[in-house]
């Protein structure tokens, strides 16, 4: 997991049911899948990682985000956000789409651009294709 700020991580790869009991013991709370089902082969779907999840405890969003994020998705994910008390952990295949919702978010709540920037770049992600639209 790359911190993004002090109670959200971002995962670099696609996350798996396997893997999920082992967030609950490292205080994960709650995980959002930004990933559309069907999005690639041998991909697991929504359902089996909220499956997992539930199962160990935790909460559970799906935002899917193909082709580009909209303010439904933005308002989605300061939700989200603001819910647990613990640790969430984000999700895509990369974790590009999930981090760049994660700040469009945190942008959204008041978080200035230049911290969401240092912050993102600190955990191995450019957000100069939506920079623009951060305040």
């Amino acid at each position: 997991m790359r911190q993004l700020d002090p109670s959200t991580f971002v995962a670099p790869v696609q996350l798996r049911p396997e893997e999920v009991a082992g967030l609950a013991a490292a205080g994960v709370t709650l995980i959002v899948n930004n990933r559309p089902d069907g999005e690639e082969p041998g991909q697991p779907a929504g359902a089996e990682i909220e499956a997992a999840a539930r199962a160990a405890g935790i909460g559970y969003r799906h935002i899917p985000i193909a082709g580009g994020f909209n303010l439904d998705d933005v308002l989605a994910m300061a939700e989200a956000l603001a819910e647990p008390d613990g640790k969430t952990l984000l999700y895509c295949r990369t974790g590009t789409r999930s981090t760049f919702l994660w700040a469009l978010a945190r942008s959204e709540l008041g978080m200035g651009r230049e911290d969401l920037v240092a912050r993102a770049r600190a955990a191995g992600y450019d957000l100069g294709p939506i920079a623009g639209s951060l305040s």
